[in-house]
């Protein structure tokens, strides 16, 4: 496929344009699109790999990874969100189908330039033969041929073929346009029998390709190329013009373009299929780097805590040491504190990280709240990086992982917004790590909340995962609630204004922490009910709570006696970060 990569590199004018690199994994119809999230992740690796064969081009390559029933469809659906000039496809012969269909539907549905390529290796192939006798595919088969033979170092036969259906340009200008033509013959009569005989001293093959109609209404290859493909071994390059009036095969579906509205919960099994990362995908710390000086990026990691003393200084160590000092993809990393009492500030400032107290941050502008969430807001403001990430501090197995993981795919796809972490969350118990003990209110409040009210974000696996990472174009326009509720006020809000294609989530494999008591995870479960409900009102501009509701009585047990204990649990909505006045004039804006 390496070869395939230059070919294009060389068809691309002037090296100027970019590389849509496309893999496909093939679900069996009756299947969930769902179960391609899997090898989607080794297609992506594969992808990737590919495309980091290119270090110096001027070239922009983007890998992109679909998961699909029907492989023509997908790539017709990509081609209508992404218009591209020229699709270059790999084609195993006329008796294969190509992208899962046959040959004459992509050459005729195709809306673009189109390029089949039988055969490997085409950087090999020193002498190629072009047959040309004029009509709407020479041009495009001349400038292929020329990028073939740069790539190759090749020479080029021009085949002159006589023949009713065009009439030939100069040939002498022909040659001025192509260097690489050497040689000129001229055929007249069949066409096919004399290029198959000029074919066994060349390598490769480069011509146009026609479509005829068939008696039953259908339509076929043209029998020149066809006879061509059947008669030969060379390497062929098919190629075909786009042509303003598309042809479309009788009994066809419509192209993507028109049709009718996918389901639902398709949209979502895709959504999980493509957008579901796993962190060893972006494990090589170095090409994470390349990507991110070639978009010229910087990153920030906060780190928020209230009491992490026992975790807070392998945390920072073993992120420094590996995303600071070993490799520099992190540019800063910063603590913000919700007023610890321990020695949490004490032990970050002496490792050498800045320390914010969150409640002392913009507190003269814009007062203080408490909550994890108002510490995530206030850190827009102390951070300077264009993509922010978080990541809880009381994990036990901390790991690189973590960072690097959240950062792969903001990288990788610019049309990524916004990466949610999942892991498996084992419980102690004993002293003993349990398997699948956390994650209560994930599975109990969260995610079947989400799949009532908000079913497109029904595929994320951890909602309420402390580790994320975004954009801060988009994270500066996104309300932050103050308490619980930030993470699920994130996703949804998210969402709704950059869709769920933005949204992706990174497999960490697993997190150890010290578990939640179960009165925390009550008033967890409150506040987060209290998101959604705010949220649905904003959509459907309906009042469902009174300020009443929004305290919550909680049992509470003592020696002797247990009682009801009222507790005002309420997250505060803070507004877009880009609203606040200071932060713009800190960040420049106008």
């Amino acid at each position: 496929m390496d070869d395939l990569v230059k070919l294009a590199g060389a068809l691309l004018p002037e090296r100027d344009g970019e590389i849509v690199l496309m893999g496909i994994v093939i679900v069996p119809e009756g299947h969930s699109i769902s179960e391609g999230a899997l090898p989607a992740q080794t297609s992506r690796q594969a992808m990737a790999y590919m495309a980091a064969h290119f270090p110096d081009w001027p070239i922009v390559i983007r890998p992109r990874v679909r998961v699909a029933h029907k492989v023509w469809a997908e790539v017709l659906a990509e081609l209508a969100k992404t218009p591209v000039d020229l699709l270059l496809v790999p084609w195993d012969g006329p008796d294969q189908p190509v992208l899962s269909v046959a040959v004459d539907q992509v050459l005729s549905q195709a809306p673009c330039d189109l390029v089949l390529v039988r055969g490997c290796n085409v950087t090999t192939c020193r002498r190629i033969l072009l047959p040309l006798r004029g009509g709407p595919h020479a041009d495009l088969a001349l400038h292929v041929a020329g990028a073939l033979a740069r790539i190759s170092n090749g020479e080029i036969t021009l085949l002159h073929v006589s023949g009713p259906h065009g009439v030939m340009p100069e040939l002498a200008g022909l040659r001025q346009r192509e260097p690489f033509i050497t040689r000129i013959i001229r055929l007249v009569g069949e066409p096919a029998p004399g290029i198959v005989r000029e074919a066994r001293e060349h390598q490769a093959i480069v011509m146009g390709a026609t479509i005829r109609d068939l008696p039953d209404g259908g339509l076929a290859l043209g029998p020149v190329a066809g006879q061509v493909l059947a008669q030969t071994d060379q390497i062929v390059l098919l190629v075909r013009a786009h042509h303003l009036a598309a042809l479309t095969l009788p009994g066809e579906p419509v192209p993507a373009a028109s049709a009718p509205a996918p389901d639902p919960s398709d949209i979502v099994d895709r959504w999980f299929a493509s957008n579901t990362f796993h962190s060893d995908e972006f494990a090589d710390l170095e090409q994470l780097l390349r990507w991110k000086q070639e978009r010229g990026h910087s990153i920030s990691l906060a780190l928020p805590a209230l009491n992490e003393a026992a975790t807070i200084g392998n945390v920072i160590t073993t992120l420094k040491q590996a995303l600071m000092d070993d490799v520099p993809l992190l540019d800063e990393i910063v603590l913000v504190d919700s007023n610890s009492t321990d020695d949490t500030r004490q032990i970050a400032a002496s490792l050498g990280i800045p320390v914010y107290i969150h409640q002392q941050v913009l507190s003269d502008k814009v007062g203080s709240l408490a909550g994890k969430g108002e510490a995530l807001w206030k850190s827009l403001y102390v951070t300077r990086g264009d993509i922010v990430a978080w990541v809880d501090t009381d994990i036990v197995n901390i790991h690189p992982r973590f960072v690097y993981g959240l950062l792969g795919p903001l990288l990788c796809w610019d049309t990524i917004q916004y990466v949610k972490g999942f892991y498996r969350r084992p419980t102690r118990i004993d002293g003993v790590l349990v398997a699948g003990g956390g994650g209560r209110v994930t599975e109990l409040v969260a995610r079947p909340l989400l799949n009532l009210f908000f079913p497109e974000l029904s595929g994320l696996v951890q909602p309420l995962s402390g580790e994320y990472a975004g954009r801060r174009q988009a994270l500066e326009q996104l309300p932050f609630f103050s308490g619980y509720g930030v993470e699920t006020g994130l996703l949804i809000d998210m969402l709704e204004r950059f869709g769920l294609r933005a949204i992706a989530q990174v497999d960490l494999q697993e997190r150890i922490h010290l578990n939640q008591p179960l009165v925390n995870l009550s008033r967890m479960a409150f506040a987060i009910i209290q998101v959604f409900v705010a949220r649905l009102e904003a959509r459907n501009k309906v009042k469902l709570l009174e300020d009443i509701h929004r305290s919550m009585k909680l049992i509470r047990y003592e020696p002797g006696r247990f009682f009801l204990n009222v507790e005002q649990i309420a997250d505060v909505e803070r507004p877009p970060m880009i609203t606040v006045p200071a932060y713009r004039r800190a960040r420049k804006l106008p």
